[in-house]
């Protein structure tokens, strides 16, 4: 679909430089870029290749000489990255689901389908299910039985959603990704050697063989509204009560939250974060790639965590953490700067004992 300047710059609430009218049916990157496309050149190293496309028309960032570049319009924003997100919304051309229940779906008569529902090929829709009006459910999806899907989610294909999972509005999720999978939770008859070796730091493991029985999981999911999960992240559900995500959360691919956690809103979860159960995330968390967070902590709202962290205790709110075992990224750069320095240090003294062997043998 093609877009005017001016259209775009309208329903993105930013200015419109230029010749407004000029028609462009999708974005690409400055130097790549047709003369029927936009050009994203949002920072000056960005836009010193235009020259090397065919832009007539790019989104720049708030002063930049537009004109200077080349362009005939352009379309400016104070946060040009933020203003993209509208931007590529508008030019996403979707994945192709058809309108409609495909005759190769199968849904339970009991299943409650809302006004305008799609469902593709190969997927199962249980029981008792309830998926809100407007939602779009991909090819090889299942639904579980008495799950609830609020309206215009969005389910790629393969996704998975368990029994008696709860999921609120505008939800999305990208091919793979498993909402209400059992917890991993298993138990031995007698005191395991994992729990000695945690109890005394490591000091006594296991002695003996045990075997481990399984603890089932009896709570469900509580997911709340404008949720998005990655390709093949898991949320496993609740021994008891329910495992909980809070509105506007988003996880990146590979995640993991085990069963229990309960996550507050607005939280990021980047790509293989794994959540141990039972703890308890606050709002505005960032989990950094491949982040861990053990069993039963608590971390505060705001709290922020660079890539690989591994997050042993508590953290409270505003901390921004950093290596393993994670402390305030401060601390760890300091220690790491001290780490380099460790061989200097050593080569000096050796250098003081030669010397002080030196006199010691002249006396």
């Amino acid at each position: 679909m093609a877009h005017s300047i001016g259209q775009i710059a309208a329903a993105l609430g930013v200015e419109a430089l230029g010749d407004a009218s000029i028609m462009v049916t999708g974005v690409a990157e400055p130097a790549r870029c047709g003369p029927d496309q936009i050009a994203l050149a949002m920072r000056p190293e960005y836009a010193d290749t235009i020259a090397q496309g065919q832009a007539r028309a790019a989104m720049l960032w708030q002063g930049a000489d537009w004109q200077g570049y080349g362009l005939k319009a352009a379309i400016v924003a104070p946060r040009p990255r933020f203003a993209m997100a509208g931007l590529s919304a508008m030019m996403d051309p979707g994945q192709g689901y058809a309108a409609g229940i495909h005759p190769l779906a199968c849904i339970d008569p009991t299943a409650q389908l809302g006004d305008g529902v799609s469902v593709g090929p190969f997927t199962v829709i249980a029981a008792g299910a309830v998926i809100g009006a407007g939602s779009v459910i991909g090819p090889q999806c299942y639904v579980g039985c008495d799950a609830h899907l609020g309206e215009k989610a969005l389910l790629h294909s393969g996704v998975r959603i368990g029994a008696r999972v709860r999921i609120g509005a505008r939800f999305i999720a990208q091919p793979g990704a498993i909402v209400g999978a059992d917890g991993f939770s298993f138990v031995t008859p007698e005191v395991s050697g994992v729990e000695r070796a945690r109890e005394s730091l490591g000091e006594q493991g296991t002695d003996t063989a045990q075997s481990w029985a399984r603890i089932h999981s009896l709570g469900g999911v509580t997911i709340g509204d404008d949720v998005e999960l990655g390709a093949n992240a898991c949320i496993d559900r609740g021994s008891v009560r329910d495992t909980v995500v809070g509105d506007g959360c988003k996880f990146d691919n590979l995640a993991q939250v085990g069963h229990n956690v309960v996550i507050g809103r607005d939280c990021l979860i980047c790509a293989q974060v794994g959540i141990a159960g039972s703890s308890r995330i606050g709002n505005n968390v960032v989990l950094g790639g491949q982040s861990g967070i053990s069993d039963n902590l608590s971390i505060g709202d705001n709290v922020i965590t660079g890539g690989a962290t591994k997050v042993l205790a508590n953290v409270p709110a505003g901390r921004v953490m950093l290596g393993y075992p994670a402390m305030k990224m401060e601390t760890q750069v300091e220690s790491y700067k001290a780490l380099r320095r460790l061989p200097r240090l050593f080569r000096d003294v050796a250098a003081m004992q030669k010397s002080v062997s030196k006199l010691l043998g002249n006396d």
